[in-house]
């Protein structure tokens, strides 16, 4: 039997990104959109898009609890942007929770939009920790992660401040790596 293809969850926001990024690898991929297409896949991609909309596309369709369960296998999860709230364990009360109802996989706390709005999107060097590596992020209505719990690893930086934490195989990215015209690789990386 072939590998399972990487899934992403396709209900709001940018997955057709990550699809794109995953076409430039070589990596087959399907939409997720129902609890039963998760036992399809080795790995699940959360897409950059709108954390409140995403909440409640998430309970609507019934994969609130899958996704949990997803992740309590083992079978890696990628969050970026969005996907990174939805991840989160708390949100700062600063900028709002809005209806937002993390997954509560990663012991961090975020700022919804902690870069700015839409016109402070940017594009920034962002360090790989394990290597040195630097690679363009983009920053579009980015979350901003205020502060990591015990056992949370920092795998990615952008002037020393965390943007990309890890705990076992749940990895959130507050930036776009799928959007900047690069092969994606730092994602690809972490979640294949």
């Amino acid at each position: 039997m072939s590998e399972l293809p990487m899934g992403i969850l396709a209900l709001q926001g940018d997955f057709e990104l990550h699809e794109q990024a995953l076409d430039r690898q070589g990596v087959a991929h399907v939409r997720v959109r129902r609890p039963e297409e998760l036992e399809r896949v080795r790995g699940l991609i959360i897409p950059g898009g709108e954390s409140t909309t995403m909440t409640r596309l998430i309970d609507k369709a019934g994969l609130r609890q899958p996704i949990l369960d997803f992740a309590a296998a083992g079978k890696p999860i990628l969050g970026t942007c969005a996907g990174l709230i939805m991840l989160a364990t708390r949100i700062d009360e600063e900028e709002g929770r809005h209806g937002v109802k993390p997954l509560g996989l990663l012991d961090v706390l975020v700022r919804r939009n902690g870069y700015g709005r839409q016109i402070d999107s940017f594009v920034g060097d962002v360090e790989i920790v394990a290597t040195g590596e630097r690679v363009s992020g983009v920053f579009i209505r980015a979350p901003k992660i205020l502060g990591v719990g015990d056992g949370v690893e920092v795998v990615v930086t952008r002037d020393g401040e965390p943007v990309g934490v890890r705990v076992g195989n749940v990895t959130g990215l507050a930036y776009h790596p799928e959007a900047n015209g690069d092969p994606a690789k730092l994602a690809v990386a972490i979640y294949i």
